[in-house]
């Protein structure tokens, strides 16, 4: 056992233990909402843009509800955040919770401690390895955002070419993405993926992998970044390596540097995007926020789709003063 697993496995058993001595947490629609905001630290840019939108979110449901309290809590690890969800119980007394998990195998037991103590549980883009840890799953379209870059590269390669692909961390959300991009390579048996690796949406885990890729394969004709903080890294290592055969380089998630480069035609690689916003963790606070309030319950599952963006339509999805 790892030492992060065994720091997990102490995690939950305390968890489990403080559980047991604590009141059940069972929501009124009288009674005053303590809302628990798990999510993780802005290591990149897209957790970036997801603290913004979460303490935004803060902001403006406590401003109007005053029967509403919001506690956010950020996390640079998964260790971190099953400790943190030990407080939000005990200490803040939640009877609600959102959560984006740092992880999800790691988070599912905790999270499902917490639920198991009547505490309303929205589990937010990375799903629990259990769904039964969860009342509501709030989510960008993870099969699209798969599907979308492997049906463009495939019409930009003409059906013919090597690719890699840079993955996530290992999450529900990166395996449906992955899953989605190759149901659609099967269908172009003269494309193919030479190799795909996790760079965990890290600018400089992905100027690794993308090295290593590019000093073991010697022609590769699209890159699938998945992410475009690690898009940057890809193409750092593709200029460091000064590399003429790569044609194309498919990020996502539409932050606003690679949606502005996209609008002005300033990088050849950069020629398609694909939506997937972080202002989702918003759209989850709120929804759960305004249900418990009122007594409700969400929808089991609310997917927030994904969609193309090339040059003709990135100003619709350009906004300069996000953080993302």
């Amino acid at each position: 056992m790892t030492k992060m697993n065994r720091r997990l496995a102490l995690g939950a058993t305390a968890l489990a233990a403080l559980l047991a001595a604590a009141p059940a947490l069972a929501q009124k629609q009288d009674e005053k909402v303590v809302l628990g905001v798990a999510i993780p630290a802005a290591t990149h840019g897209f957790t970036g843009g997801i603290v913004y939108w979460a303490n935004q979110a803060k902001k403006d449901l406590e401003k109007q509800h005053k029967n509403l309290q919001v506690i956010v809590k950020t996390a640079a690890n998964a260790s971190e955040q099953a400790n943190q969800l030990q407080d939000l119980v005990t200490v803040n007394k939640i009877n609600g919770l959102v959560i984006f998990p740092f992880e999800s195998a790691a988070l599912t037991k905790p999270v499902a401690q917490v639920k198991s103590r009547g505490v309303y549980v929205t589990v937010v883009d990375r799903g629990l390895t259990d769904t039964s840890a969860q009342d509501a799953y709030v989510a960008g379209d993870n099969t699209a955002f798969g599907r979308i870059p492997a049906e463009y590269i495939a019409k930009a390669l003409g059906g013919k070419g090597n690719i890699v692909a840079l993955r996530g961390i290992p999450t529900t959300l990166d395996n449906e993405r992955m899953d989605a991009f190759n149901a659609v390579l099967k269908n172009h048996p003269d494309l193919k993926l030479l190799d795909a690796k996790h760079a965990n949406w890290n600018r400089d885990d992905a100027f690794k992998v993308t090295q290593d890729f590019l000093t073991r394969f010697k022609q590769i004709d699209a890159i699938w970044a998945a992410d475009d903080d690690m898009a940057v890294g890809v193409l750092r290592a593709i200029k460091q390596a000064n590399r003429k055969d790569i044609k194309l380089v498919f990020g996502g998630a539409g932050a606003k540097g690679m949606v502005k480069t996209l609008m002005d035609g300033s990088d050849p690689l950069i020629q398609a995007n694909v939506s997937y916003s972080p202002k989702f963790i918003y759209d989850a606070v709120k929804l759960t926020a305004e249900a418990r309030l009122k007594g409700d319950k969400l929808p089991a599952t609310t997917i927030i789709p994904s969609v193309l963006i090339t040059r003709q339509n990135a100003k619709d999805f350009y906004f300069p003063d996000s953080p993302f």
